[in-house]
C-alpha cells in the first residue's frame, strides 16, 4: 500500500527540535496532515507533542539525544543514545521497506554524528561504507565527482570530512531540502546541478567559518576562563557550531558561540573529554527557552535578558568542575617505531581493523628525531603541510627480495591544518602519526598522516 507522505527539514532559524509555529504552517498547507514521524529529535519535546496530538495527528518519535526524566506522550517512541539518529530511523524504515531502508545513509549518519565506532555503530559504518561503494544514487555519484573522490576508495574519513560537510552545508547557510533532493533524484542532469550548487555552498561556508572564527578568537582573546564564550550578534546560526568546534580544538577548552535573532540568542557548544556540556546546561534550564544535545556537543536558545546570568553561571560551573588536568591535551601513543618497522604488511594488517573513527581510532605511532628533507604548504588556503621525512635511526634497506615489501626511506607525510607551523628543512622533529596507503597514478606508497609534531630538543 502506498503511503502519501512528504519530508520537512527545518531551517536553522526555526531553532532546535519540534516547532509549533512551523507545525501550524504545515497544518495550514496540508489540512489532511496526519501521522508525524520525527527523525533525530523529539525526545524532549513534551509540550509540543502534547499540543500536536491534541490537534489530531499522532506522533512517532525517533531520536538519540539525551532524554529528560519524563518522556513525551507520543504514539510510539524509538529511542536509544547508543546509536546515531539516522540509525534509529533506519530501524523504523525497515518496517516499511526492508529492501530500500538506506543502509548507506545510516552508515553516513553514524560517522557524521560522531558516534563511537564500536558495537552496532561499527556495523553501521562498515556495511554502510560497503553499500555506498556500490552506490546506485545519481546524486551521490555527482557529489563524488565534484569532491574529487571515487566510490571504490571510500573510507570513514570521507564520510566525516568530505561528504558529510557538503551535505550539511545546505542546512547551515542554504536550503536544506536541496541535499535531500540530491540524495533522492534519479536524474543525472538534476544530480549534477545540485552537486555543483552544494559544492559552491560548501566553499562559501568554509570562507564564512574562517572569518567568523577569527572574530570569535579575538573575542575570547587571552581569557583565562576554563570555558570560552563568544557572543557575536551578527554570526550566522548555521556556522556557530563549526566555530565553537574550532575554538575547542585550538584552545582545548569547552567553547560556546552565540548569535542573536530578535529577542533571543542561539548558542552552540563543543566540549572536551571530561566535561559533559549537556549536563551542565540542564542545570540552567530555568534560564533557557530550549536545549538539546550530547555530552560533547549541544545547542540551546536563551532570551536576551537571561544571557548575562547564563554566562555567569557557566563560568562558575566550569571553574568548579573542570580540573587543571582536564585542560591538558593528551595524545595516546600505541607504539614507538622507527621507519624500518613501517611495512606494507603492517599497513595491510591495520587496514583490516577499519573503519576507524571515534571509539576505534587508527593506531597512533611515534617516531623520534626524524629530519625534514622537504616541505611545502598545500591545500586551497595553504593550510595543510606536505613533508618528506627521513629517519636517521633506520638503516638503509638493500634492494633484496626479502626486503621488497618495505618502503624505502624517506617517507611522505601529510599534516592537515598544520600549514602555519614554524618548520624548516633540516629541522629534527618528533611525530605522532597514522600509517596509511597512498594511491597515485597507479602507484602505491606508504604515507604518514601526521597528528602531532614537536621539535626535537
Amino acid at each position: 500500500k502506498k503511503i502519501n507522505c512528504f519530508p520537512h527539514i527545518p531551517q536553522r532559524r526555526d531553532g532546535y527540535g519540534l516547532n509549533m509555529t512551523v507545525f501550524k504552517q504545515l497544518k495550514k498547507k496540508y489540512p489532511q496532515l496526519g501521522l508525524i514521524i520525527t527523525v533525530d529529535n523529539g525526545i524532549t519535546a513534551l509540550k509540543e507533542i502534547e499540543k500536536i496530538q491534541a490537534g489530531g495527528g499522532p506522533v512517532i518519535v525517533t531520536d538519540h539525544h539525551a532524554r529528560a526524566k519524563k518522556l513525551p506522550k507520543a504514539k510510539a517512541i524509538i529511542w536509544t543514545d547508543q546509536l546515531a539518529g539516522a540509525a534509529v530511523a533506519w530501524f523504523l524504515a525497515r518496517r516499511f521497506d526492508k529492501k530500500s531502508a538506506g543502509l548507506d545513509l545510516a552508515g553516513l549518519g553514524t560517522v557524521v554524528d560522531m558516534m563511537p565506532l564500536t558495537g552496532y555503530n561499527r556495523s553501521f559504518a562498515k556495511f554502510g561504507l560497503a553499500a555506498m561503494r556500490g552506490n546506485f544514487r545519481p546524486g551521490l555519484k555527482a557529489l563524488f565527482d565534484t569532491a574529487g573522490i571515487k566510490a571504490v576508495d571510500l573510507e570513514a574519513y570521507h564520510f566525516g570530512f568530505i561528504i558529510g560537510p557538503r551535505l550539511n552545508a545546505m542546512g547551515r547557510i542554504g536550503e536544506s531540502m536541496e541535499s535531500l533532493r540530491l540524495l533522492c533524484t534519479q536524474k543525472d542532469s538534476a544530480a549534477r546541478l545540485l552537486a555543483q550548487k552544494i559544492e559552491q555552498t560548501n566553499r562559501r561556508r568554509q570562507v564564512m567559518t574562517k572569518e567568523a572564527f577569527e572574530k570569535a578568537e579575538a573575542v575570547v582573546g587571552d581569557t583565562e576562563e576554563k570555558i570560552l564564550l563568544a557572543d557575536i550578534a551578527s554570526f550566522d546560526p548555521g556556522i556557530i557550531g563549526l566555530v565553537a568546534g574550532e575554538l575547542a580544538r585550538k584552545f582545548y577548552r569547552p567553547a560556546i558561540v552565540l548569535c542573536q535573532e530578535e529577542n533571543v540568542w542561539r548558542g552552540s557548544c563543543r566540549s572536551i573529554k571530561g566535561f559533559n556540556i549537556i549536563k551542565a546546561l540542564r542545570k540552567m534550564e530555568d534560564l533557557l527557552v530550549g536545549v538539546g544535545g550530547h555530552d560533547q556537543a549541544a545547542g540551546f536558545t536563551v532570551k536576551s535578558k537571561n544571557l548575562p546570568k547564563l554566562k555567569e553561571k557557566l563560568i562558575q560551573l566550569a571553574e568548579a568542575e573542570i580540573t587543571p588536568d582536564l585542560l591538558i591535551r593528551q595524545v595516546k601513543i600505541d607504539c614507538q617505531l622507527n621507519f624500518y618497522d613501517l611495512t606494507f604488511n603492517l599497513e595491510k594488517s591495520i587496514a583490516s581493523l577499519a573503519p576507524f573513527g571515534l571509539g576505534n581510532p587508527s593506531p597512533l605511532f611515534y617516531t623520534q628525531g626524524v629530519i625534514i628533507s622537504r616541505l611545502k604548504q598545500v591545500g586551497r588556503n595553504n593550510n595543510h603541510l606536505k613533508l618528506i621525512l627521513d629517519d636517521t635511526a633506520t638503516p638503509e634497506i638493500d634492494a633484496t627480495p626479502a626486503d621488497f615489501e618495505r618502503s624505502a626511506r624517506p617517507l611522505d607525510g601529510i599534516g592537515f591544518s598544520m600549514g602555519q607551523l614554524d618548520l624548516a628543512v633540516g629541522d629534527k622533529i618528533d611525530i605522532a602519526y597514522n600509517l596509511t596507503l597512498n594511491r597515485w597514478q597507479g602507484k602505491e606508497t606508504l604515507q604518514l598522516k601526521i597528528k602531532e609534531i614537536r621539535k626535537n630538543q
